[in-house]
């Protein structure tokens, strides 16, 4: 039986390196919108809006497929942490994150080829280390994590930052939930494992 198209509306290497392990065949494309915050919107809300705007904006331009879009945000007490883009607002974040409980919001969203549309979000609590200055330049030298929401590059270096990090999901914090993505496929009509829901 052939596979149904499957897009991943995303332009990262990090989430196409985590589709890739399901070993599915897909393709992407880049979902550029505007991700600015709503006035009171709250950071839950926020990433679920996101991760359904970029599906739906690469759904209109592929047509018949299912597709895939995703968001994260990390939170820092009522501070959200985005995507710093500067070494100045890495070092920044990261300062400020010290000896701190981070949580990294990751959501998903997946739209199948009639259009219906499953979302979910899934949560990693996250503590920080206290480092110094010196070790947290080092690490922004070595990694620039400028395009990471709290600079937190976990697939690489970023893991020697943390103290604990705690996920129903452990692709969660990399920026895509393997676990939520293979249920919300299977939801839109795509099973991973052929006959993965049956009885043994």
């Amino acid at each position: 039986m052939l596979q149904k198209k499957l897009v991943l509306g995303s332009s990262s290497p990090y989430r196409k390196e985590l589709l890739q392990r399901l070993g599915i065949d897909f393709e992407c494309v880049s979902a550029d919108i505007d991700e600015s915050r709503l006035e009171g919107e709250t950071p839950e809300k926020l990433c679920v809006r996101l991760a359904c705007e970029k599906a739906l904006k690469v759904k209109e331009q592929v047509g018949e497929a299912i597709v895939i879009g995703s968001d994260q945000v990390a939170v820092l007490g009522d501070r959200i942490l985005g995507k710093p883009h500067t070494r100045e607002r890495a070092l920044e974040q990261l300062f400020s994150m010290q000896g701190q409980t981070v949580y990294f919001l990751t959501a998903l969203c997946v739209i199948s080829e009639k259009g219906e549309i499953f979302e979910t979000m899934v949560p990693t609590v996250v503590t920080m280390k206290s480092l110094s200055k010196k070790t947290i330049e080092h690490y922004l030298d070595r990694e620039q994590p400028f395009n990471c929401a709290g600079s937190a590059k976990i697939e690489k270096l970023g893991i020697a930052l943390m103290k604990e990090v705690r996920s129903t999901d452990p692709t969660a914090l990399i920026g895509l939930p393997l676990i939520e993505t293979v249920n919300l496929l299977a939801k839109a009509g795509l099973e991973v494992i052929e006959g993965i829901g049956e009885e043994e």
